[in-house]
């Protein structure tokens, strides 16, 4: 290893965090409101038990539009309400914030196809039970698809790893910051293959453990 990236191991210790930190709060706001959007876009859908094509056609808009924006326009875009957020507009914490808003309805579409792969008599055999809506959400849906709902959750984490190293473009922080900062401003090849290198090594390490998870929950 060369002395130049001796040098910089604290600083990719650091971004490496800042980017697991971006990931992890991205993720965290996709697991709690994309998740049940997921699950609302469902029930509101053709031939499901709150059919209600307005608010459906609405909601899969909204959906659709935020999802349209690519990341660099959005992360921008969102500058002046990640200020009120954030406090502020440059660092991780800033730059997890249009990776949340981005993260929310990408997961809501994936959490809506996962659930429309849920057997129909399934559904229907519940209802006839007496199940309440709440009781179908949780023990038939979610139960049913979570093999699904686990791969579409790694799906999720691995783009929007890219998607935090494109935030280094605006001084976001994490692996994307170092890579822009030394391998392209200072023309130091050596640390951007080692940032690509990180990268990838992560991408393989979300992708076998998410696929390991459904594996073991798939009980087809």
């Amino acid at each position: 290893m060369s002395d130049n990236l001796l040098e910089l191991l604290p600083e990719l210790w650091l971004a490496t965090g800042q980017t697991l930190l971006m990931l992890g709060i991205g993720l965290s706001a996709a697991l709690l409101l994309g998740g049940p959007l997921g699950v609302l876009l469902f029930l509101l859908g053709p031939g499901q038990s709150l059919q209600n094509r307005p608010a459906y056609l609405v909601l899969s808009w909204v959906v659709n539009t935020v999802r349209s924006f690519p990341f660099i326009i959005l992360l921008v875009a969102l500058v002046p309400f990640t200020r009120i957020v954030a406090g502020t507009s440059i660092g991780p914490l800033a730059a997890a914030v249009p990776l949340s808003v981005a993260a929310i309805p990408y997961f809501a579409r994936l959490v809506e196809q996962s659930i429309r792969e849920v057997p129909r008599g399934v559904i229907e055999a519940a209802h006839a039970m007496g199940a309440s809506e709440l009781q179908i959400v949780w023990r038939v849906l979610v139960l049913e698809a979570r093999s699904g709902l686990v791969l579409a959750l790694t799906v999720l984490a691995v783009s929007f790893l890219s998607y935090s190293a494109v935030a280094g473009v605006v001084g976001g922080g994490g692996i994307g910051d170092l890579a822009i900062r030394y391998g392209y401003y200072r023309f130091q090849t050596d640390v951007m293959l080692l940032t690509i290198t990180l990268l990838v090594v992560l991408v393989q390490i979300i992708q076998f453990g998410g696929s390991a998870i459904a594996q073991r929950l798939d009980k087809r």
